[in-house]
C-alpha cells in the first residue's frame, strides 16, 4: 500500500529509538526506501540494516542526501546538523508521531496513550488481535518478547500503536479507538511545566477520534476524570469503581501471576481471567486491552487465550536468571523512571518474592524529571532492601545545579537506609555486585536509559 506517492525516500533522524525503529521497519517491509542515523550502534540497528535499511551512525548533512521526507524523535536537537540541512534544502520535516499518524491512515486505528503502561497495554492489545487470527498490524515502544519484534505488518484491518505524549506531537494522531491508561505529571518540560498544558494536550488527542468512534479510559484515574467531561466523544471506563463499564473485581496474586474477574456492564456478564505478569498496574493494562477487545467483538475464548499466553514486553520487568558463583540471582530488567513505575515494580516483586532481598540499580533519567519529582523519588527509593544510584541519564538536557544522583543518594541515607551507594562509572556496577553478591537474591537494573547496558553486562558476567 503505497500511500506516500511521491516520497521515495524516507530518512530518520535518530533512527535508533524503539519508536523510530518500527515505523522505519514498517515502511521498509511496505517498500519504502529508507535510512537513518543515531549515535550509537546497537543490535537492533544491524539488524535493521539487514531488514534493508542505510543507518549511519553519527549525524551529519551528507546523510539525508537522497531523501525528501525527514522524520524526527523528540529526542534530537533542533542544531542537528541533518535538521539544519532538510530545512535549507526545503525537504518535508515531520515528528515521529505525525509519521504514525499517517501510516494509520487507511486502518482501523487503536492507539495508547497515557503517562505509564502504554506498551504493555498495546503489545496485549495486538496479542489478542492475534490470536484471533485478525493479523493486526502493530508499533510498540519496546520488544515484544514473544515475537523480539516492536513491530509488524499484518494483512489484517487494524494498526495497533503507542501514542507518546512525552512532546506533544500526538495529537496528529487521530485513531479510531483510544485508550487511556492514565495521567500523571511527567514530560512537564515539554508543557511548560504547567500540568493543565498536560491535561489539554490529552483532551486535544482524544477529541481527534472520529465520531463514530469511542474512548476507553481508566474510570478510576484521578486526572482523567478532571478532563472526561471536556471530551465530547463516547466514553467507555474500565477500573475498580462500582460505576466502571468494565469492573475489575478478585484480583488474587500468586508468585508472578494473576487471577481477577470483570464484570461487563452492558451484557451484565462477569468474565475471569488469568495474566502471567505481577502487580495491579498489569491488571489494568490487561483489563483496558480486554475492554477493546470486547467492544471489537473478538470472541471472549480469544481474548482470555490472547490475555493468558501474552508473555511480556522486553524491559518491561523482564525476568533473566543468572548464576554468581554457585548462587541462582533473578535478574529483573525494567524500564520504569517516574517514581510510580519504580513504585509499581517495588510492589511487584515484593508480592511475587515475598521472602528475598533485592538490589535495585537506578539511573535517573533527565534532569528536569528528577527535579520536579525529587522527593518522590527519595520516597520511593527508601522502600528498596540495597540501592545502586547510577549518574543521571541526561536525553540531551543540560545538567540543574544541585540536581545529581549523589544527591539523591544522600538523602535516602538521611531517612535511614542502611544500604545505598553512589556510582560515577557503570564499569564499576559488576565489581560492586560480585563483592556484595551475598547480600541479595534478586537484582534490579531500573531506568530508561543506559542502564539497560549495565544489565547486559551483568547478564555477559555470570550467563547460567
Amino acid at each position: 500500500m503505497n500511500l506516500f506517492k511521491k516520497v521515495k525516500k524516507i530518512h530518520f533522524v535518530g533512527i535508533g529509538g524503539a519508536g523510530m525503529i518500527g515505523i522505519a521497519r514498517l515502511l521498509l517491509k511496505q517498500g519504502y526506501k529508507v535510512s537513518g542515523s543515531d549515535i550509537v550502534e546497537s543490535n537492533d540497528l544491524k539488524k535493521l540494516r539487514k531488514d534493508g535499511a542505510k543507518v549511519f551512525i553519527g549525524h551529519t548533512k551528507k546523510n539525508i542526501k537522497g531523501a525528501n521526507l525527514i522524520v524526527f524523535s523528540s529526542a534530537i536537537d533542533k542544531k542537528n546538523p541533518e535538521l539544519i540541512e532538510a530545512k535549507e534544502k526545503l525537504i518535508t520535516i515531520i515528528p515521529r508521531a505525525e509519521m504514525l499518524g499517517s501510516i494509520m491512515i487507511g486502518y482501523e486505528g487503536i492507539a495508547v496513550a497515557g503517562s505509564h503502561g502504554k506498551t504493555t497495554t498495546t503489545s496485549m492489545i495486538a496479542k489478542i488481535l492475534s490470536v484471533a487470527k485478525l493479523s493486526p498490524t502493530y508499533v510498540v515502544g519496546g520488544k515484544i518478547l514473544s515475537t523480539d519484534e516492536n513491530s509488524d505488518l499484518g494483512e489484517g484491518k487494524y494498526l495497533v500503536a503507542e501514542a507518546d505524549e512525552s512532546d506533544g506531537t500526538f495529537v496528529h494522531i487521530q485513531p479510531d479507538v483510544a485508550v487511556l491508561t492514565n495521567i500523571d505529571d511527567d514530560h512537564l518540560v515539554h508543557y511548560n511545566n504547567i500540568f493543565e498544558n498536560l491535561l489539554d494536550s490529552f483532551v486535544t488527542f482524544l477529541e481527534n477520534v472520529p465520531f463514530y468512534g469511542y474512548l476507553m479510559i481508566n474510570g478510576d484515574d484521578k486526572n482523567i476524570k478532571k478532563i472526561s467531561k471536556k471530551i465530547h466523544r463516547t466514553q467507555i471506563t474500565f477500573g475498580e469503581s462500582k460505576n466502571c463499564d468494565y469492573q475489575i473485581k478478585n484480583i488474587a496474586s500468586y508468585r508472578g501471576k494473576q487471577n481477577f474477574e470483570i464484570f461487563d456492564k452492558k451484557n451484565q456478564k462477569m468474565h475471569k481471567f488469568k495474566i502471567n505478569l505481577p502487580g495491579k498496574h498489569n491488571v489494568f493494562n490487561a483489563t483496558a486491552s480486554i475492554g477493546v477487545a470486547m467492544e471489537e467483538g473478538v470472541p471472549i475464548g480469544f481474548i482470555k487465550k490472547g490475555i493468558s499466553s501474552f508473555s511480556g514486553v522486553g524491559r518491561r520487568y523482564e525476568k533473566h536468571e543468572i548464576k554468581i558463583d554457585s548462587k541462582t540471582v533473578t535478574l529483573i530488567d525494567d524500564y520504569g523512571h517516574h517514581p510510580l513505575e519504580i513504585e509499581s515494580n517495588i510492589k511487584a516483586y515484593k508480592e511475587e518474592y515475598p521472602k528475598k532481598k533485592a538490589c535495585m540499580i537506578f539511573q535517573p533519567h533527565r534532569f528536569s524529571r528528577t527535579a520536579q519529582l525529587f522527593d518522590d523519588f527519595v520516597r520511593v527509593l527508601n522502600k528498596t532492601d540495597s540501592l545502586i544510584l547510577l549518574d543521571i541519564y541526561p536525553a540531551s538536557e543540560k545538567p540543574i545545579r544541585g540536581i545529581h544522583s549523589r544527591t539523591i543518594a544522600e538523602s535516602v541515607k538521611q531517612m535511614g537506609h542502611k544500604d545505598v551507594t553512589y556510582l560515577k562509572s557503570h564499569d564499576e556496577v559488576v565489581d560492586l555486585i560480585d563483592y556484595k553478591k551475598d547480600s541479595f537474591d534478586i537484582l534490579v537494573t531500573q531506568g530508561a536509559g543506559s542502564v539497560s547496558k549495565v544489565c547486559e553486562s551483568i547478564k555477559d558476567k555470570w550467563k547460567r
